[in-house]
């Protein structure tokens, strides 16, 4: 979860206000290579929005914005409905893109692949699979990435860029007036959402997109399908495994979600992980020489500022000077927790900050592209009832999250999800409950032990949820995305897609922590990069600078 994800979601660039209906054949452009009405499933039958077209995907040649790559690209599309319930009215396009198996002759199937968000490009993290997964996971699948609904090149959905930055200055009340003034941004808001995307703004929830997965399991012809899915990814997998356990050959959840918790328990656990993996930073900058905090206490030159930053006295030179806000320094300090390969950086940063360095400018300057598409709320406001009765009760909150976490104070990811909802227009169409998964064979489920966006917590509770179907394992480092931290993670998960065969229940695998500054995000072997911080945006990841 980023993701989409962020202390404020990302917002894409503006690539035009086009009428709906043409958004995905314009996006896409030349990747469109054909389009499909999936078959129907014998657990869920489809009524064809457009009778006549074939059941499996028409795939064609295209090419990797990135360039390159072992094996083939092909791209295609899918038809679904807008509303499953309404299946002869609107519909729209799926964009999917597929790396073909590099060895065909050892081909086990397609494997399925979401990066997060929500709002995470599934197209781009198919293209990103020569650099980003094992070679023994290239030869065997056909790797099959898909925009879900509303994002990217799926028809996304588009939003009035100055509400959603009236909504930005608003996410942080601090009286009864500015939390009414909020309510009000956010209705504004989604309703701007539904004008300029019509009824798809409405139907962003993850129990659609689970069905969109289904007609492209149909799509594809396969009988079973092989699924990785991290961060939000894990919550469309999770709900997929309880529609439909008998579509599963395989399914890893990397950092997982959990539906199940109620506005509270997603605000205090999401808090704890914040707090509890910039402990791991302090401490690791206490024991590494290299480290530009070394031989001071993190925890406490960060109280230190955040204090200065309240009182409007963090202050970086330049011109014009630029002032700190509190919610800079939280935001910095949960991006940073992604992926420890930053933090030599923000170690540099967070001193140079401290000594009123003009260095530390670029890295909390607050920019902002023209945002356009915009689905990241969308899909959590219908997905969570996260309403708060009052500013009342959310001052409770922050007084005690202030006290659960007494350095970072609270998550702005959790906080700025929470209060970006807060009377958003939408039904709330899949509001949090207990998985119910029963019929699949083993899920291997994956989370950091301290994971800043979805905490340890989540991760655990999920597979108790789930139940004798999961397996779970815990890399004991800190970050986002364990098949790009761990190599022990990553050969769990290989070895289970590949084999089937599962690491044992509560198996760990121990921290690795950073020896060295280095500007290329790669995992600690194997030269496999973590293709996350492109694929969610670079204020998930604190890389503003």
């Amino acid at each position: 979860m980023p993701s989409t994800t962020p202390p404020i979601p990302r917002v894409i660039r503006r690539r035009g206000r086009l009428a709906v209906g043409a958004l995905a054949t314009a996006l896409f452009g030349q990747l469109i290579s054909g389009t499909a009405v999936a078959a129907p499933s014998a657990e869920d039958t489809v009524v064809s929005p457009t009778p006549g077209l074939p059941g499996r995907i028409a795939w064609a040649p295209c090419e990797s914005p990135n360039g390159g790559g072992q094996g083939a690209f092909e791209c295609a599309t899918v038809t679904v409905p807008v509303d499953w319930k309404r299946p002869k009215e609107a519909t729209l396009d799926l964009a999917l893109a597929r790396h073909r198996a590099t060895d065909p002759a050892r081909r086990i199937g397609s494997l399925l692949v979401n990066p997060g968000g929500p709002g995470g490009s599934g197209v781009d993290f198919a293209f990103s699979a020569p650099s980003s997964f094992s070679p023994e996971l290239l030869a065997r699948f056909d790797v099959v990435g898909f925009d879900p609904r509303g994002v990217a090149r799926s028809t996304p959905v588009v939003c009035d860029e100055d509400r959603v930055m009236a909504q930005n200055a608003l996410l942080y009340p601090d009286s009864a007036a500015s939390f009414a003034a909020l309510r009000k941004a956010n209705r504004a808001l989604g309703e701007s959402c539904r004008d300029l995307s019509g009824p798809l703004a409405d139907h962003m929830d993850t129990g659609s997109v689970v069905r969109d997965m289904e007609a492209i399991r149909a799509g594809l012809g396969e009988r079973r399908i092989s699924y990785y899915g991290v961060s939000y990814g894990t919550a469309i997998g999770q709900q997929y495994a309880e529609r439909y356990p008998k579509r599963i050959r395989a399914m890893t959840l990397d950092s997982n979600m959990d539906h199940s918790l109620g506005p509270w328990a997603f605000q205090k656990t999401e808090a704890v992980g914040v707090e509890e993996s910039y402990g791991q930073f302090a401490d690791w900058c206490a024991r590494t020489a290299s480290c530009a905090l070394h031989g001071r206490d993190a925890r406490a030159v960060f109280a230190s500022l955040y204090q200065r930053a309240e009182a409007g006295e963090l202050v970086v030179p330049g011109d014009p000077p630029q002032t700190v806000t509190p919610q800079d320094l939280q935001s910095a300090a949960l991006g940073n927790m992604y992926d420890p390969a930053a933090w030599f950086g923000f170690a540099q940063v967070l001193a140079d900050l401290d000594a009123g360095a003009p260095g530390a400018t670029a890295r909390f300057a607050r920019t902002y592209g023209e945002p356009v598409e915009y689905p990241f709320n969308s899909v959590m406001c219908q997905d969570y009832d996260f309403g708060v009765s009052s500013y009342r009760s959310l001052a409770r909150f922050e007084r005690e999250l202030g006290r659960l976490a007494p350095v970072t104070r609270l998550s702005p990811l959790g906080w700025t999800v929470q209060n970006a909802c807060q009377d958003w227009p939408s039904e709330v169409r899949n509001p949090q409950r207990r998985l119910d998964v029963e019929g699949t064979g083993p899920i291997l489920m994956t989370n950091s032990r301290f994971d800043p966006a979805t905490p340890h917590s989540w991760g655990a509770n999920a597979a108790r949820q789930i139940g004798r179907e999961a397996v779970f394992l815990t890399y004991d480092g800190v970050g986002h995305g364990d098949y790009w931290l761990s190599p022990c993670a990553r050969d769990a998960i290989d070895t289970y897609l590949v084999t089937l065969k599962t690491p044992r229940k509560g198996t760990h695998c121990p921290a690795v922590w950073p020896a060295g500054p280095s500007a290329q995000r790669q995992s600690p072997s194997g030269g496999l990069v973590n293709p996350l911080p492109e694929l969610l945006g670079t204020r998930t990841y604190g890389r503003a600078g």
